[in-house]
């Protein structure tokens, strides 16, 4: 099979691409950027995706997104052209060549009201400009015809990029205290966890079970919570205290509650989800391996 992956060097994309170094498939990564190992593709460009893509694709995994939560509040439109336009387009891109789409979404299409696990036939209800778009996005994808396959998930980490964990491990490094919100609740989700059951699904063929799912690692937590455990896996001596969302005020609304049901994604593939304390461990060993 040929797989085109978008968004290769973001976080996901990263991870997919070492996971398909042991692959028998074709894979061809792409970016808004070339470099050696990807290919320079802007998704937002209808006929530069057709092209690009053409007749001989089995599936597309779109890892591509506009992520800057609070950016996106005072640039919605630019969210909207990579978050939902370009979805669109691929989504039109691979119901031409009858392939799959693969396509990765968030937490924040819910309001975070919620007091249990969100399903996946949970009503959404963005209160910001990301989650408008990324639903915008989801939405395109199930108009356009093609077979897909969407994974909506919370609190992606890993250690390239810019996200919580890095921010963390830098900023219990640099200062003798700090505070973390402990009113908002999720699951931190390692990159590479998510990867594995996008190469799960590729190398094992099941490409026919389509719809929406869930994917976060297992668990519940706080941020503060999150930080904590990270400050204390490095080493650090950082005293890491709670604060309310209202002590930190941000231009987007975080949602209080994100934690995501995977009854449906272990039950339809068969699969074994980590906690997250157990992939944070593995993950801050790497970064330990790395920076030595």
């Amino acid at each position: 099979m040929k797989i085109v992956v978008t968004g290769a060097l973001g976080q996901l994309g990263q991870e997919i691409m070492k996971l398909a170094a042991g692959s028998e498939h074709e894979f061809v990564f792409t970016d808004i950027r070339a470099t050696d190992n990807v290919s320079l593709l802007d998704i937002t460009d209808a006929d530069a995706v057709d092209a690009f893509v053409g007749k001989d694709v089995d599936v597309i995994v779109n890892c591509a997104a506009y992520t800057d939560v609070n950016k996106a509040e005072s640039d919605e439109e630019s969210a909207r052209q990579i978050n939902a336009a370009a979805a669109g387009i691929l989504a039109s891109a691979a119901a031409k060549a009858d392939a799959l789409l693969i396509h990765v979404s968030t937490d924040y299409v819910f309001d975070g009201t919620s007091t249990v696990p969100y399903r996946e036939d949970c009503l959404p209800a963005p209160t910001g400009a990301y989650g408008r778009t990324k639903l915008e996005g989801e939405r395109l994808v199930q108009e356009s015809g093609c077979r897909y396959m969407i994974f909506r998930t919370a609190w992606l980490y890993s250690l390239s990029g810019r996200n919580f964990f890095l921010t963390m491990v830098n900023k219990t490094a640099e200062l003798p205290q700090m505070k973390v919100v402990f009113d908002q609740t999720g699951t931190p989700t390692y990159a590479g966890d998510l990867a594995y059951l996008i190469s799960h699904i590729i190398e094992n063929g099941l490409l026919d079970r389509t719809g929406i799912y869930h994917y976060t690692d297992e668990g519940v937590c706080s941020w503060y919570d999150f930080a904590k455990e990270i400050n204390s896996l490095v080493g650090h001596t950082c005293n890491v205290m709670p604060c309310r969302t209202e002590d930190y005020p941000t231009p987007a609304k975080r949602p209080h509650y994100s934690v995501l049901d995977k009854a449906k994604v272990r039950g339809t593939f068969g699969i074994e989800i980590p906690h997250w304390r157990d992939s944070l461990v593995m993950a801050v060993n790497e970064y330990m391996n790395t920076e030595e």
